[in-house]
């Protein structure tokens, strides 16, 4: 919710349907597969009220543009393409005043939801901080990448990587500041990943970090840093931040995640804040999922974002 003393009842959801990023194929069946888990439903029954804008259509053409940077960058053409149609969909339910929920699709999805949340921040003059939770730094560039799966590199972009800066074409592109990114949930960086996140200050904190504290002595100084200041604050939800055990059906499962009760006190302390303005659900793939247990997962998980505890009753 993005103002806590009059909070946003209108929940916008934007299906999509992109896996080009992704090593693994099937992340594009993610919006269907959360509409059917009852998203959608979910949020309803806790009062707001929640238009589904469908998905996102394939663009007609490639960006012929936006060439293949230096080094390792898969489809560079085609990402650029989707992440300007992403943009414009997503600048457009912003300009509406709805609170959007994005149903990925891989996580190069943020190079387009997130720009244009930072583009609209930055016109209607409010801070943008964000939290990704996520397994994967998401910090490499074409030059570091050892796949050139784009889906690694959303991070760099939208903190200003220049060799990714012409994806958005003639959009205005606003950098977020590294100093309100917060990469949580960490435990599998590549070593280059890791020197440029270090370099760049970008603050992290792994699965070491949150075992030997706890998730509350981590989140709860990151949103009181926020608290009191003109704050729009997106979070960026990967499903491999949570230990496959509890979601199976994502592409490149890391042992060792979040729990399901940790996940969820995350959402029940941001909804709690009141800051939340904009949410993408990313890499559910449902070709490896367990009966469709990662999609309900996640779809719970939403719920708790805008205001149900795990045992129902709203805060």
């Amino acid at each position: 919710m993005p103002d806590q003393d009059q909070p946003n009842k209108s929940i916008a959801l934007l299906g999509i349907p992109f896996d080009l990023g992704a090593g693994q194929r099937g992340a594009v069946m993610g919006p269907t597969a959360l509409r059917i888990a009852g998203i959608a439903d979910g949020l309803r029954d806790l009062g707001y009220g929640v238009n589904d804008h469908g998905d996102l259509s394939v663009p007609a053409a490639a960006a012929l543009d936006f060439a293949a940077p230096p080094g390792n960058c898969n489809s560079p053409g085609e990402v650029a393409a989707w992440m300007r149609l992403i943009h414009d969909a997503a600048y457009d339910l912003l300009r509406a005043k709805a609170t959007p929920v994005f149903l990925g699709g891989d996580h190069t999805i943020a190079m387009g939801t997130l720009s244009a949340v930072a583009r609209h921040c930055a016109e209607v003059g409010k801070e943008l901080a964000v939290l990704w939770i996520d397994a994967h730094g998401d910090f490499n560039t074409p030059l570091t990448s050892p796949t050139g799966n784009m889906h690694g590199m959303p991070a760099a972009f939208l903190c200003g990587d220049e060799s990714l800066s012409g994806i958005l074409g003639d959009r205005p592109f606003v950098p977020l500041d590294p100093r309100n990114l917060f990469l949580f949930g960490l435990r599998s960086i590549d070593p280059v990943e890791r020197k440029a996140l270090r370099d760049g200050g970008i603050a992290c904190s792994d699965m070491g970090q949150i075992d030997d504290v706890g998730i509350s002595a981590l989140i709860r100084p990151f949103l009181e840093r926020l608290a009191g200041r003109n704050v729009h604050l997106h979070v960026s939800l990967d499903a491999d931040a949570i230990d496959p055990s509890v979601i199976p059906g994502t592409g490149t499962p890391v042992p060792g995640g979040l729990t399901y009760r940790e996940i969820h006190l995350v959402m029940e302390l941001l909804h709690r804040s009141g800051l939340v303005g904009s949410l993408d659900l990313v890499e559910l793939n449902p070709f490896l999922d367990d009966r469709g247990r990662s999609a309900y997962v996640l779809a719970e998980l939403a719920a708790s974002l805008f205001g149900r505890t795990v045992l129902g009753d709203p805060l």
